[in-house]
């Protein structure tokens, strides 16, 4: 199978660090980017071809499918242009949702795949907090915050010089298109939304840089939802509660943990055998979701089995529940 990742910033190099590391034998990778630079070191880390130009890039490599890596303002422009040249589509997060209709139309009359990257729906301490949302017999609440310090997001670059610094793109709209798919399939639907937002830092932004959200779900279960970025230090911090049940999670494998309620202690739940982990990202930041991404997405258009986790239809649903809490 022969895969183009095309865009080489911090997510394109992660996908194929994946891919290189763990299915050298079952793929191949040529890359597409448009700063020199950026080809340069992909070349020299991976001994990979690379193109300035994604036609030529077509042209050259006859790939399979296409991983895109580029800034979400970019992403539709980009994979009607693959569907077109009768590739499979794999995208990270679009956080817009403009030419939906048009790229799903494309892909089912051509007869292929598209993959919408939903990370946080492939964290094992996720799918642990979703068995046990799901078992339960009465009410409950939740309160979650996440949030990191926007010029630590990519402290190699300016903030201003990455799609987060755009009003349309910004960095709590990329927070909520993040968390709110495993917000929304663990507790249900939003029937019900209020909205605190404000600026409380420094930073050149034409946008809220904070965000308070109280959901209410089909479900009956209410959550509130802090999102920022300002935060110095990089938080995710989820508390779920109701009368039979206590969870806590901080955001890393190893904090997911649970009051037993008879025994009266808290209980450390342990959901990995091994983590993967990139030096350069938060600790709440771990690799292995990536990893299992990229796998279902081969076994997708290869004809092997897989769970789909998130589609375009329901992104459609998140980002237009978004949409409404920015009030565009």
């Amino acid at each position: 199978m022969k895969l183009l990742v095309i865009g080489l910033g911090s997510m394109g190099k992660r996908r194929i660090n994946l891919l290189n590391k763990y299915f050298k034998n079952a793929v191949q990778i040529a890359a597409v980017d448009t700063r020199l630079d950026r080809r340069n070191e992909v070349e020299e880390l991976y001994a990979i071809n690379t193109y300035g130009d994604l036609d030529e890039a077509i042209q050259m490599e006859r790939p399979d499918a296409a991983i895109i890596c580029t800034a979400p303002v970019s992403h539709s422009q980009i994979i009607i242009a693959c569907l077109q040249q009768h590739l499979h589509v794999f995208t990270e997060i679009n956080l817009l949702s403009d030419r939906y209709d048009e790229i799903m139309k494309e892909a089912d009359q051509m007869g292929l795949h598209l993959f919408l990257s939903s990370t946080m729906l492939y964290r094992n301490e996720i799918k642990y907090i979703q068995k046990r949302v799901k078992s339960a017999q009465k009410p409950l609440n939740y309160r979650y915050h996440v949030g990191q310090y926007l010029p630590d997001w990519h402290p190699w670059e300016n903030y201003k010089d990455f799609f987060v610094g755009s009003k349309a793109t910004n960095g709590c709209r990329e927070i909520f298109a993040i968390e709110l798919p495993w917000i929304i399939k663990t507790f249900g639907t939003v029937v019900g939304h209020k909205v605190i937002k404000d600026k409380i830092s420094l930073l050149d932004l034409d946008y809220p840089d904070s965000f308070i959200v109280v959901l209410e779900h089909e479900s009956g279960f209410k959550g509130v939802m802090n999102v920022d970025v300002v935060s110095r230090k990089p938080v995710r911090s989820l508390e779920v509660y109701s009368e039979d049940m206590h969870l806590f999670w901080e955001g890393t494998p190893s904090s997911l943990s649970e009051y037993d309620i008879d025994a009266k202690e808290m209980k450390s739940i342990e959901t990995y055998d091994s983590i993967e982990k990139d030096s350069r990202y938060s600790d709440n930041i771990i690799e292995n979701a990536y990893l299992e991404e990229l796998e279902t997405f081969m076994n997708k258009i290869s004809g092997k089995g897989y769970v789909e986790r998130y589609t375009f239809i329901e992104d459609l649903y998140t980002l237009q529940l978004i949409d409404k809490i920015e009030g565009v």
